[in-house]
């Protein structure tokens, strides 16, 4: 199993705090290896303190399954094929915002987590950080 290095974490973290100050949002972003162990992480200047583990769980929640955590969010409602999933794992999350990063051969190496403004920037700003690795 290939393994996200510290220069691709920290190139994810950068590529997720341009974006986020693109769209004029205060981020905290989470970076995690391929054993969902954290990697990276950076607090933007004025981000909410409870989005710091928002961020770290989403990363690791995308890690855990390979997916976009809101593509496993819509899995999760009730009547959902995964619903109630967010209770494993020591709590997930399952809502926009955590995305997998992969190296340049497809093969997943780490993912990202972004929390501090609405969930569509928060894709947004950890799809930036995924793919600023991937390029």
């Amino acid at each position: 199993m290939s393994d996200i290095t510290l220069k691709q974490a920290k190139l994810a973290v950068s590529a997720a705090t341009e974006k986020a100050l693109q769209i004029d949002t205060k981020m905290d972003i989470a970076v995690v290896d391929a054993g969902a162990n954290l990697k990276a992480f950076a607090r933007m200047d004025g981000a909410w303190l409870g989005s710091i583990d928002i961020a770290i769980k989403k990363a690791k929640t995308a890690r855990f399954f390979d997916m976009n955590t809101g593509d496993i969010g819509g899995l999760s409602q009730p009547g959902g094929s995964l619903f109630g999933i967010e209770h494993s794992n020591g709590g997930l999350i399952t809502f926009p915002g955590g995305v997998p990063i992969r190296n340049s051969d497809g093969e997943v190496i780490g993912a990202i987590g972004v929390s501090g403004s609405s969930v569509e920037n928060d894709h947004a700003v950890a799809e930036a950080g995924a793919k600023a690795v991937s390029a």
